[in-house]
């Protein structure tokens, strides 16, 4: 079965024959139940990802400049990872890899280039610029694509075959983190923290029941869905947004939770305003005060806001890297539940 990605154009409606239109149809259909069952598979690899992330090496040496780039959710996992690098005290920049020019090629330089595909365009040209000079290192899915580099690194999330990055954001994640140990000691705990997200992203699955009706129905406004998240977590909330967008193909965008009240605190007055808040940052009161004044509708995950109209909780909500690892998968979900729907 073919699989359109965000670079296939749509294919055109053929008035003369309508079979055409049902076929594509019954493609999006099936992609869907095979996009759900990507995101029930999550917790076993995330699982044996946890077996062996203790012995993984990154070509990396200590005390080297790094140069994280990628696209989309590639891009997201970077940026948020290179500041979480940056406060350990590593020197480590995040760059959109579709940027004309990042720091010079330099043979102090590490550049880590993040393509789950191996082949994203954008990518695979910073990564050019730099190769044969920077010290070059891939981290993909799919090693037998990765372009040129010094080492390639592979995040084993398994096939995606509902066509959408949803293991390989979440191992890119584990992953980066991996590296941040390797550098600056921070993380001796990490496998066990990968088999808490594993166990709380299995509780999300198996009661989504209880929670997925409400969530759905109340971020099922007429103008979309916003998310936000901790500045700590953004690639979540950058991520849920993209999920929402690409599976179900409806508007959603991301926001840092204390930048909403600087440029997003103003559509709550104006139109119906739908919001998935990941919960944990010190400005969340500021953002709910916000909506409950204006009588916005949101659900909270990870902690109990008042004003929510559901709450999203798991095992281990309380714990940074656990909900950077986990909260995701509540908007999958729901991206994978709205997408069945269609």
């Amino acid at each position: 079965m073919p699989v359109r990605t965000h670079e296939t154009p749509r294919p055109a409606r053929d008035a003369a024959n309508p079979r055409t239109w049902k076929w594509v149809w019954k493609a999006r259909c099936v992609k869907a139940a095979e996009f759900l069952a990507d995101l029930e598979a999550k917790p076993t690899a995330l699982r044996e990802l946890a077996d062996t992330i203790g012995s993984v090496e990154w070509p990396v040496a200590k005390g080297v400049p790094l140069v994280l780039t990628g696209m989309g959710s590639s891009w997201f996992a970077a940026e948020t990872l290179a500041r979480r690098l940056r406060r350990a005290g590593v020197h480590a920049i995040a760059e959109m890899a579709s940027v004309v020019a990042t720091l010079p090629a330099d043979p102090a330089l590490t550049v880590v280039a993040i393509t789950a595909s191996g082949v994203s365009e954008e990518t695979v040209s910073l990564l050019a610029a730099h190769y044969g000079i920077s010290h070059t290192v891939v981290l993909t899915n799919t090693p037998a694509a990765a372009p040129p580099a010094d080492y390639v690194l592979p995040i084993n999330a398994g096939i995606e075959r509902g066509g959408v990055a949803c293991r390989s954001y979440t191992h890119t994640l584990a992953m980066l983190l991996q590296l941040e140990h390797q550098l600056a000691a921070t993380l001796p705990d990490l496998p066990a923290k990968l088999v808490l997200a594993a166990e709380a992203i299995a509780t999300l699955i198996d009661s989504r029941g209880t929670w997925l009706p409400t969530a759905s129905a109340t971020l099922a406004g007429p103008n979309g869905c916003w998310l936000l998240a901790p500045a700590e977590r953004l690639a979540n909330a950058s991520q849920g947004a993209l999920m929402i967008r690409e599976c179900p193909r409806r508007p959603a965008d991301g926001c840092e939770t204390g930048d909403w009240n600087h440029v997003d605190v103003y559509l709550t007055k104006s139109i119906d305003y739908r919001a998935l808040v990941f919960s944990g940052s010190r400005f969340d009161s500021n953002a709910v005060r916000w909506m409950r004044e204006r009588r916005s509708r949101f659900v909270a995950v990870g902690a109990h806001l008042p004003g929510a109209e559901t709450e999203v909780r798991y095992p281990g909500d309380d714990d940074a890297i656990v909900a950077l690892l986990t909260e995701v998968s509540v908007a999958e979900l729901i991206a994978a539940d709205w997408w069945l729907s269609r």
